[in-house]
């Protein structure tokens, strides 16, 4: 069995439907096509796809499956394509967006080394903490934190980036220092707007607890949390590589530093279906090697 026909023709039958709906793009006959699909389900050792008379579904394995096999597909298809354009230079407009803390504190920072491999490509930068649409606005990659799942978009896992939970020395010496995260509820909170609704998750050891902060300030800009917090009006739960400098000025304080806040993933999306040119294939292998190491 040829495992990544067998995948292809996996992926083309959930998408069309039915078997005989994928048959004709596969250039396959249907029941070529259940072959394929049999033989896989025989290789795994389970079943993939329901099947009556009169429609059918994914198994609940069937429908995992499928995220895993468009996954690897992908995977092995930009292989290939970095392949046949390893000898084409790199050159044109490349579209980023990112969010505004990772773009400025990390991802600009790197872009010397894309220019080392890529010197004839253009890059426009946008970082706005937004979700924009790829697709209408005009952007070839993105760079999200916590990405909604969107089946248009090809999403690459970068590593996380840690977190910190601070304050002002003068805010702790006014409120008091919190000993336990349960604490934090009774003290004023600056929240990160598009993460205000999420709970602070802090972990020692084996212990895990979940705080819903009492917000004193919200604010959609990570830089106006990090100088609010500064000015000592609460506590904040932002990203260390924001607030690290201020740790060590003294600044701001590590609060409950025992206790560590749950990382923030971060990932690489672009669109499916855009035709992946040299300028895109190297600026993906770029930021996968760049950053795929970054804690």
């Amino acid at each position: 069995m040829d495992l990544f026909r067998a995948m292809r023709t996996f992926v083309s039958v959930a998408e069309a439907g039915s078997m005989s709906a994928a048959a004709p793009g596969l250039a396959l006959t249907p029941a070529m096509v259940g072959q394929h699909i049999a033989a896989l389900e025989e290789r795994l050792g389970t079943r993939l796809i329901n099947r009556t008379t009169r429609r059918q579904s994914l198994t609940a394995f069937g429908a995992s499956y499928l995220d895993q096999c468009r996954d690897i597909l992908e995977r092995v298809a930009l292989s290939d394509q970095q392949a046949e354009t390893l000898q084409r230079e790199p050159r044109g407009l490349l579209r980023v967006t990112a969010p505004v803390t990772f773009g400025a504190e990390v991802l600009m920072a790197a872009l010397g080394r894309y220019r080392d491999i890529a010197p004839a490509v253009t890059l426009d930068i946008v970082l706005t903490d937004r979700n924009v649409d790829l697709i209408e606005e005009g952007f070839d990659v993105a760079f999200r934190v916590a990405t909604p799942p969107d089946g248009r978009l090809i999403a690459r896992r970068l590593a996380a980036y840690r977190m910190a939970l601070c304050a002002s020395p003068d805010y702790l010496a006014r409120a008091g220092t919190p000993d336990h995260p349960a604490e934090l509820e009774r003290h004023d909170a600056i929240l990160f707007t598009p993460a205000a609704r999420s709970p602070w998750r802090l972990t020692r050891g084996d212990e895990i607890v979940e705080v819903n902060p009492r917000p004193a300030i919200q604010a959609n800009s990570g830089q106006a949390v990090r100088v609010a917090a500064q000015a000592g009006l609460g506590i904040i739960l932002q990203p260390l590589m924001l607030v690290g400098s201020d740790i060590a000025a003294g600044r701001l304080v590590r609060v409950l530093p025992d206790w560590v806040p749950g990382e923030r993933a971060v990932s690489l999306l672009y669109y499916r279906d855009r035709r992946m040119t040299p300028r895109l294939s190297s600026f993906i292998a770029f930021a996968m090697k760049e950053f795929s190491d970054r804690g």
